[in-house]
């Protein structure tokens, strides 16, 4: 199982805060370093204030040089499709061909709230989250004079440039939506995510997406398959009662609901994950300070799954 490490930096981070974690992650051979897309502090102030998601992907593309580098989710209500596309491109071509499109319909009503961002009801939200999707894929892949007529969005005849370095940066989709979530994931997604979900619900999600990709002949195997989970390992009960203190949780909490424990407990449970068909763990890093908890799970929990 591939491990990637995933970060909140709406929760307090500075951009060299981030970039630490990412070039760590990047000498310890994780995966990919994502971050996730959002304004607002959730339970903290935040500071010093929060940072644009593609801003900083821009500054970690030229200041790493191999890793893998992503949203979990980028908020389509924050961004129209077309300039989107645009960033995700530009990254990528400032990555030389290193960047991850995580996409969601958005969902945090605070945060538009207080930065002035429209928050469209739950089904138009969804609608233009689909129409997000197909802009933004077309664009890549025409060779020009791209039409688009959508409810939301409509375009004539775009030359859809920049082009990404990928042929298509992979694209990303989760959650837990019955319908409408595994429709759209078999449609347009590269990779199907669960964040903080149990063994139960992740094998009943990926069920339905599965279903969904066999209705419209699309083999379930083209599609990655990967959780997002807390993460706070520790070397003894010690450590691990001390990281879970740093992020305000309790460490049986996080036995619960996330990737907690010794090494080898949490080896143990992402083989759990792995047999019901994830293939990737994002690991969420909520102390961006504590880079020796990277270290650990490099050494000892990555080698082994």
């Amino acid at each position: 199982m591939e491990l990637r490490i995933f970060t909140e930096p709406q929760q307090g981070a500075t951009y060299d805060d981030l970039l630490a974690v990412a070039l760590e992650a990047e000498r310890l051979g994780f995966g990919a370093f994502f971050r996730s897309d959002h304004y607002l502090g959730m339970g903290t102030e935040g500071l010093p204030g929060p940072s644009d998601a593609w801003i900083t992907l821009a500054g970690l593309a030229r200041d790493t040089s191999t890793i893998r580098l992503g949203t979990m989710m980028t908020s389509a209500t924050f961004r129209h499709p077309g300039p989107l596309a645009i960033s995700v491109a530009n990254v990528d071509q400032m990555s030389g061909g290193r960047v991850e499109l995580g996409i969601g319909a958005g969902w945090f009503e605070a945060e538009h709230t207080k930065y002035g961002i429209p928050f469209p009801s739950t089904g138009e939200r969804f609608d233009r989250f689909e129409e997000q999707l197909a802009v933004i894929t077309g664009l890549w892949a025409t060779s020009g004079g791209f039409d688009f007529a959508g409810t939301h969005y409509q375009l004539t005849d775009s030359p859809g440039l920049p082009k990404p370095v990928q042929p298509k940066p992979p694209v990303l989709i989760g959650g837990l939506g019955k319908k409408r979530t595994p429709a759209l994931a078999a449609a347009y997604a590269d990779e199907f995510n669960l964040p903080f979900v149990d063994e139960a619900t992740t094998e009943t999600q990926f069920a339905r997406v599965r279903a969904a990709c066999e209705t419209i002949d699309r083999d379930p195997a083209t599609m990655t398959w990967s959780n997002a989970l807390v993460l706070c390992v520790g070397s003894d009960e010690a450590e691990i009662a001390r990281r879970a203190a740093a992020i305000g949780r309790e460490p049986d909490e996080l036995r619960e609901n996330g990737l907690a424990g010794t090494p080898q407990e949490v080896v143990d449970k992402l083989g759990r994950y792995a047999a019901l068909g994830a293939e990737r763990a994002y690991l969420q890093v909520l102390d961006l300070a504590d880079l020796d908890h990277l270290r650990l799970v490099a050494a000892e929990v990555a080698p082994h799954v």
